[in-house]
């Protein structure tokens, strides 16, 4: 009944020495670099070879052999990844750069943020100074091709004497993150080579290949949540903030062969100029470097949108990094595939035809189609983006001096001169854990230590103060301020139908997090301390008292009752309840604890941050809670990435829960395991294992496919499906008293199969009548309703496709139907893009629905969600 979980492989000893030393740059000097081994003597075959994955723990050994022999390489051992592989981050660059990293890290510093520092001493330091550029592979771990591709750019790097090579070496401090999720990198190796030779070789993982987020770890990058993107964040946003970055992924099988940059229409705003123009640079170089190699199929300007997710590529050009990527067509894992040319197809943003064009010169006939090829392909992109920056050191370092003073400059003389974050905040705890994020990603904030007067606003002591003079004003912007993303040309095509973002409309941390967050006009006149660390989130508890109040509007307060109730069993006497009603101090929702001793309320209060107060009324109106009994469905066909993000948050909030399967749903009497079930927002068709209705997801996945294919390429025992059986189990369950907790479209299983009076409105709707791709949309709560207790009056939620809002069809069960949110009347869209309005407005968007003893709770969005 729990997750399925990879066992962790420990490397040979000498490498359990050299990654439980901790972190570290790890260098030896080296004989001749001629001697080093290659990658295939190494791992017994070519980089890429059919049917040949190399596994993570056997590259880790490569590349700590590598850099005892050459010294042209340091490997810096991070950490754990989430799951206990070592994370690394590779140096390569001159014997005499590599002895001086600290001194470049600090030129590149002081490029990155010049205030202060005169043009002349600007110009000395870019004199000294060495281009960073930083590449990543591996993130997305079905991807395959970049993990092979990056041990023999290594060996290239390290072992060639020509004239590039030591230009590079000379002028450039390369930076490989060579895996970034280790991993996934193991889980899909070990189920390639587990299945290769028989019918399933190339069948897809059935579960995440990141414990959590899946796919997802590569929209991690604003909000830094999982350990990988922590450490990509440190080298990216604070130690190096290099001149450049690739990502390096692959995309679907039947188009194009490689895309390069620049980014296609539309571009998200607010970026210095010449990160777009350096874009094209290092992308119209890359494009050159392919065709002289005599590859074709290389696309730019096409298919992915310059305005997309704050994903790590898409983050970094308001970092004043050009931040790129490569997507290149996959095989089926590393099986090769044979394509035809008529299978071949355009379609793409900026790419109709799968015909000649100006960003699309030499389209690919057709044929056998390896990983060997993206290997290759893969390979002079990356030596290509080291190339320009070799060559053109002192350019490319004027530049990000120019990007940082001019960003400054913007951010000074614009209409919004600061961001405040209040004091005074519904989650004074939230708002502080947001103020880390930001410092997370270099951004400056500063404190007020006293009370202040801004945009005729008054604001406490304490306030955080973040202003737009600074080189990464163009990160506080959208990370801080409201977006609407663009309804033009760009955006919406002959027929006026809107064309999908690129994932979402919107990534603005501050409503995301539930952080009110003002922008304004006027200077801030006020003494500002600069944070130099984290922001302390430390609780406390008051001495005297027996029973103390928590604030049941701090989501932290919910991770220390889940933490007491743990304990509970092992102290005697202990007990917590929640206010029903409000008193003259406590609000109902606020939580009282009783017959805890002091020592573990003073631990709790400093893992949490949350202050216990002694509780001042008597409370008649309480409660008792324990811990609930909670169950969440899990299923194969890869894995469910809002299931894996719930996961996450449940975890982070220490909830216990239990991760359920098809076997464990359909034999029924669930009640006697679960007081709820939840069921992540999910198709009907994926969740029951049922055929798709025509047009449904038959067909049309990411490379081609059909459910057929899903379902029988898939070893049988991953073939999911609660079939009416699991249903009927669901459903006695909640008649039985249990609650069911359904997700977005997860409600359609209930709607559909337990026959509640409801409709979801939008559901069919054609894009021109509502449209809403990954929005923030203003609701109001009714927090006087249990379920509701601790939210504000009115908030914000997440509407993601699939995300519903609901009608209560009339019956002479109405009352049975509780409305727990609603969208406001008018003016509902906060950030992203929103078509139809009316159709949702004054509409609920979360209900519960008594259904036999027990009640079905119907989120429409995902509350949960990054």
């Amino acid at each position: 009944m729990t997750a399925h979980r990879r066992p962790v492989v420990r490397l040979v000893p000498l490498l359990l020495v050299l990654t439980l030393a901790g972190p570290g740059l790890l260098a030896q000097n080296a004989p001749a670099q001629g001697s080093l081994p290659t990658p295939d003597s190494f791992f017994g075959f070519q980089m890429g070879a059919d049917r040949k994955l190399a596994r993570w723990d056997k590259i880790v050994e490569y590349y700590h052999l590598l850099a005892k022999q050459s010294d042209r390489m340091k490997v810096d051992v991070m950490g754990q990844s989430t799951e206990g592989h070592p994370f690394l981050a590779l140096y390569i660059s001159s014997p005499a750069n590599l002895a001086k990293l600290d001194r470049f890290r600090q030129i590149n510093a002081t490029l990155s943020d010049p205030r202060g520092v005169a043009e002349a001493e600007i110009k000395k330091l870019v004199a000294e100074g060495k281009a960073v550029i930083v590449q990543s592979m591996a993130l997305h771990s079905t991807e395959v091709a970049s993990a092979q591709m990056a041990p023999e750019l290594t060996y290239d790097l390290l072992t060639r004497d020509d004239d590039e090579t030591t230009r590079i070496l000379d002028n450039v401090i390369a930076i490989m993150i060579p895996c970034f999720n280790p991993d996934g990198q193991i889980m899909v190796t070990d189920w390639y080579n587990k299945h290769v030779g028989t019918q399933y070789e190339a069948a897809g993982l059935p579960w995440l290949y990141q414990k959590y987020v899946g796919h997802d770890n590569n929209r991690d990058a604003f909000q830094t949540n999982q350990v990988e993107s922590q450490y990509a964040a440190k080298i990216l946003f604070r130690d190096w903030i290099p001149q450049a970055y690739v990502d390096h992924h692959q995309m679907g099988a039947y188009g194009a062969r490689i895309y390069v940059p620049p980014y296609a229409e539309p571009i998200r705003p607010g970026g210095d100029p010449l990160v777009w123009r350096e874009m094209s640079w290092y992308g119209g170089h890359i494009a050159y470097k392919e065709e002289e190699a005599g590859k074709s199929g290389v696309v730019s300007a096409a298919i992915y949108s310059g305005w997309g997710h704050m994903g790590f590529h898409w983050i970094t050009p308001f970092h004043n990094i050009a931040g790129m990527l490569t997507e290149s067509a996959s095989a089926r894992l590393a099986t090769p595939l044979f394509l035809h040319p008529d299978q071949l197809s355009g379609g793409a943003r900026n790419l109709p035809e799968y015909e000649p064009q100006t960003t699309f010169p030499n389209p690919w006939p057709g044929g056998w189609w390896r990983v060997r090829d993206i290997v290759e392909m893969q390979k002079i992109a990356a030596w290509a983006t080291l190339d320009v920056a070799a060559r053109h050191r002192e350019t490319v370092l004027w530049s990000a001096y120019l990007k940082a003073k001019r960003q400054t400059e913007r951010g000074a003389a614009g209409e919004t001169s600061a961001y405040i974050v209040p004091a005074a905040q519904h989650d004074p705890l939230t708002a502080t854990k947001m103020i880390n994020k930001l410092l997370d990603q270099g951004i400056e904030v500063h404190r007020a230590a006293t009370e202040f007067v801004a945009d005729e606003r008054v604001y406490g002591a304490g306030s955080f103060v973040v202003s737009m003079a600074q080189p990464k004003m163009g990160v506080v912007r959208w990370l801080l301020g409201r977006t609407l993303y663009p309804d033009n040309t760009y955006t919406r095509d002959r027929d006026g139908n809107p064309i999908r973002p690129y994932d979402m409309s919107t990534d603005t941390m501050t409503e995301f997090m539930g952080v009110r967050t003002d922008a304004v006009a006027a200077p801030v006149k006020v003494d500002l301390a600069k944070l130099t660390a984290h922001a302390p989130i430390t609780g406390g508890v008051a001495a005297g008292a027996t029973t103390y109040a928590l604030d049941g509007r701090l989501n932290d307060s919910f991770k220390a009752v889940n933490l007491l109730l743990a304990k509970s069993g092992s102290t005697p006497g202990l007990g917590v309840r929640r206010v029903a009603a409000a008193t003259d101090t406590l609000r109902a929702g606020d939580f009282l604890v009783g017959g805890a001793p002091a020592n573990l309320l003073k631990e709790i209060a400093a893992q949490t941050g949350v202050e216990l107060a002694p509780a001042k009324d008597e409370v008649t109106d309480a409660y008792a809670i324990r811990t609930p009994r909670v169950g969440m469905y899990q299923r194969y066909y890869g894995g469910n990435m809002d299931e894996g993000w719930t996961r996450f948050m449940l975890e982070m909030f220490a909830f216990p829960y239990t991760s359920i399967k098809d076997a464990d749903i359909k034999p029924g009497n669930l009640e006697s395991k679960f007081d709820v079930i939840i069921l992540p927002a999910d198709s009907v068709a994926m969740m029951t294992g049922e055929r798709p209705a025509e047009g449904d997801g038959d067909s049309g996945r990411r490379g081609g496919g059909s459910w057929r294919d899903r379902v029988e390429g898939t070893p049988p025992e991953f073939r999911s499906g609660l079939g009416k059986e699991g249903v009927a189990a669901l459903q006695a369950f909640v008649q039985k008293g249990g609650t069911l907790l359904t997700f977005a479209q997860a409600g359609d299983l209930a709607i559909q199969r337990f026959g509640l009076s409801l409709r979801n409105v939008v559901a069919d709707q054609p894009t021109k009548a509502f449209w809403c791709p990954g929005s923030t949309l203003r609701v109001r709560f009714d927090n006087d309703h249990p379920l509701a207790y601790g939210m504000p009056d009115e908030g914000l939620a997440t509407f993601l496709a699939g995300s519903q809002v609901y009608e209560i069809v009339p019956s002479d069960r109405n009352d049975e139907t509780a409305i727990l949110a609603t969208y406001v009347e008018r003016d509902v869209l906060q950030s992203g893009w929103l078509l139809g309005e009316s159709l949702i407005a004054k509409r609920a968007a979360a209900v519960s629905v008594k259904h036999g003893a027990g009640r079905v709770v119907l989120i429409g969005f995902r509350p949960q969600h990054r």
